[in-house]
């Protein structure tokens, strides 16, 4: 049977548009290549996904679970989300790690990637038991101290030496896979599916919660379990060449200490000072992480399913402000200026949450927080992107580790002093027209709004520049 060619004609016609139009408007379009095909990348960009749906999970849903409906002291929330953040400083070493790691089997990365999925999954198997027992729950309240607390402490612990972990070497691997000019367009990649990860589970946590219950809590925690094994195992499959040592022709050389790897890191001009600004930054937009959903159910009296939606929401404007940052950055430019723009956003963002609580207009709060994560989009990708052009040859792990160490310890830093200025403020009067439940909360944006103003301050010098970053 002979061919359309009318048919050949609109096909040829809509290839063309594609390479044309899909390079230049699509987000990371020109990412793949022949050696490395786009089916390929997405479907290493699962680890993201599954790491996206455990971090709603964490700070998105069961910080109001457990303030609301379990009636867990909002200090004790904070310390307890603020524990898997103390295997944040240690990403650096596992970057280096994967960077210097001879298996058996010739793998480098993947080995790291496997033990951090079984380390989350065992977290979140153990999490949901541990959380009815530290509530005091059913017959355990007896147990609540010398029992759940120790239990919920370990289960948050394992879900974030997991999350760390496999993050940190996953977007490692990532680069591993691609040339080194598009390195970064790869992590940017990465750091969507990130974020499609966490619009996708808190929208089907909000579904899933709705009617809370008990036993429904112990299903979507487990069942977040079976679905992180399912896509980081997918993720894996044929990714990292296999070299084993019997088949390795080079000599055998010493590799670096992670003392010597890190020097070689720090030593570049103003590699601290952007770590501090990280660190500063991230500080300013995370303190209200594990309040935002309270904050709106308390205050503001809107349902669990509705405040889960707030992490869609900033996840949302994240993508945004990602997006603007990935198109504005290719066409080369200065990447803490971004950084500087998306703080700049973050001020008026948390001026409408404020301005939420005494007029009890749902949608100022809703628009602060889809401005908040249009913020926090601009400003991760203009620092990561920054990074990431400090690292030096083979030191993608080392690099990717530093930055999210920073990052991560800054945000658990903010969970707890969050969860600890609305326990003790709660009581104190602001002298503002605001429903007295609000003062701890409003003290916490205001402070924010500081931090954002401070870290602007400590930028302006990355900003006096001679020459391009």
């Amino acid at each position: 049977m002979a061919s359309d060619p009318t048919a050949k004609g609109l096909n040829a016609r809509l290839v063309k548009v594609w390479m044309t139009w899909g390079t230049q408007f699509l987000p990371f379009a020109d990412v793949a290549s022949p050696e490395l095909p786009l089916s390929r990348l997405l479907r290493l960009s699962l680890i993201q996904v599954s790491v996206g749906m455990s971090l709603v999970l964490l700070v998105g849903t069961l910080n109001r679970v457990m303030i609301v409906e379990l009636g867990v002291p909002a200090t004790l929330v904070g310390v307890m989300l603020a524990l898997p953040l103390l295997a944040a400083p240690f990403r650096a070493l596992i970057g280096h790690k994967s960077d210097t790691h001879k298996s058996a089997l010739g793998w480098r990365r993947v080995p790291y990637i496997y033990l951090g999925t079984m380390i989350q999954f065992g977290g979140l198997a153990i999490m949901p038991f541990a959380l009815l027992v530290l509530a005091g729950a059913q017959e355990a309240y007896d147990e609540r101290i010398w029992l759940g607390q120790p239990a919920a402490a370990l289960a948050f612990l394992l879900v974030g030496i997991g999350i760390h972990t496999t993050q940190t070497v996953g977007l490692a691997l990532a680069t591993d896979l691609t040339k080194e000019e598009q390195q970064p367009n790869v992590v940017g990649l990465m750091y969507v599916m990130l974020l499609i990860g966490s619009i996708i589970a808190s929208l089907f946590f909000g579904w899933a919660l709705k009617d809370f219950s008990q036993g429904r809590l112990i299903q979507v925690i487990q069942g977040s379990a079976v679905i992180t094994i399912i896509l980081n195992f997918t993720a894996l499959w044929k990714q990292e060449t296999r070299v084993p040592h019997y088949l390795r022709t080079e000599p055998v050389q010493a590799e670096p200490t992670f003392r010597e790897s890190w020097d070689l890191f720090v030593g570049k001009d103003k590699t601290v000072l952007r770590l501090l600004a990280v660190g500063l930054g991230t500080l300013a937009f995370s303190m209200s992480d594990i309040v935002l959903e309270p904050y709106g159910g308390e205050v503001l009296n809107l349902g669990v399913g509705t405040t889960t939606l707030l992490t869609a929401i900033m996840s949302f404007g994240s993508l945004l402000g990602f997006a603007y940052a990935s198109y504005i950055l290719s066409l080369g430019s200065d990447p803490f200026r971004m950084a500087t723009l998306g703080t700049v956003i973050g001020l008026p963002a948390y001026g409408l949450i404020i301005m939420a609580a005494g007029s009890d207009t749902p949608e100022l709060f809703t628009l602060g927080v889809l401005l908040a994560g249009i913020g926090t989009g601009l400003f991760g990708h203009g620092t990561l992107t920054a990074t990431m052009r400090l690292a030096p040859r083979n030191q993608v792990g080392i690099a990717m580790g530093a930055w999210g160490a920073v990052q991560a310890t800054s945000q658990g830093v903010g969970a707890t002093i969050g969860g600890v200025i609305r326990d003790t403020a709660r009581g104190l009067s602001l002298g503002l027209d605001i429903p007295g439940a609000a003062n701890g909360y409003v003290l916490i944006f205001a402070l924010e709004l500081a931090l954002m103003v401070a870290t602007l301050a400590a930028m302006w010098p990355l900003l006096q520049r001679d020459e391009p970053v």
